[in-house]
């Protein structure tokens, strides 16, 4: 065989070998990087906050220290998510127990589930199942914890709805189902009537720094059905207007996430200062 072309396709095959040794590196690497960003995928995860009390909608839930607990499942697209959350109190609140009409001591307690499903990036629906169990036993009823009772007035629905103008401006509309919790008017007659109260709320991220933010949000009730609302006395009003001061807090090599909440509400003429830390 002439030299030349021996040595011509020697070369040709070192190339050949080369250019696979390339393409399975390069195969490699993609196919790591796609085992990592599987591996990047958490199903579920868990938080924690240390509040010095707890808001939520415009009402002080809790007036006290307490802890915040959460545990979620997010599905691979992240559209799906379904967990539980939980909020025990370090302080105590009074309630009047019914046999004896004495004060009794009660720490907050809540064990809410909830969902929620985004068919958007813009949009997204959910439901929350409250179960706020703060002083049944003491008061001297039997806890049930999946009664939906209108009387115990401890569990009640949310269905809510999300909508993001832009990526700085939220509006969100929550609906209370089934009358629980005591979201109903007693009528002339002695019934019951639904509520079926409404809370609509836009939120607004005015200004960001870094890891620091600034939101402004402002909040209402109201009914079709009664004049009553579960927010609310008398008619619909507004009950939750404020700002929430977002930032990240350094303690030795960690940085925590903190978030200070100036909340006003009319209807009830109470305004209060939450401090929220998340621990992880």
């Amino acid at each position: 065989m002439n030299y030349r072309i021996l040595k011509t396709k020697q070369v040709v095959a070192s190339k050949s070998k080369l250019i696979w040794l390339m393409l399975l590196y390069f195969a490699a690497i993609i196919v790591n990087g796609q085992d990592e960003n599987k591996n990047d995928y958490k199903a579920f995860t868990a938080d924690a906050h240390l509040k010095n009390m707890h808001l939520w909608h415009g009402f002080v839930v809790h007036p006290g220290a307490m802890v915040a607990t959460s545990l979620q499942y997010n599905s691979r697209n992240k559209k799906f998510t379904f967990g539980v959350w939980g909020g025990a109190s370090f302080t105590t609140v009074d309630v009047v127990n019914k046999n004896t009409g004495e004060n009794v001591a009660a720490h907050y307690q809540e064990f809410s589930i909830y969902t929620a499903y985004r068919l958007s990036n813009k949009f997204f629906v959910e439901a929350v199942t409250h179960n706020n169990y703060t002083g049944v036993e003491e008061r001297g009823d039997v806890l049930h914890y999946w009664s939906y009772d209108k009387t115990q007035g401890y569990n009640f629905v949310d269905i809510s709805f999300g909508y993001n103008i832009s990526s700085k401006i939220l509006l969100y509309l929550a609906t209370i189902v089934g009358g629980g919790a005591g979201d109903y008017e007693v009528q002339t007659d002695g019934s019951l009537k639904n509520s079926w109260t409404h809370y609509f709320e836009v939120n607004s991220k005015v200004w960001e720094k870094a890891d620091a933010n600034l939101l402004l949000f402002a909040g209402g009730a109201w009914s079709f059905i009664t004049d009553k609302t579960f927010y609310t006395e008398g008619a619909g009003n507004l009950i939750n207007v404020g700002v929430t001061f977002s930032d990240k807090i350094r303690i030795g090599n960690h940085k925590l996430p903190i978030g200070v909440t100036a909340m006003w509400n009319p209807e009830q003429e109470k305004t209060v200062l939450q401090l929220d830390v998340t621990l992880f």
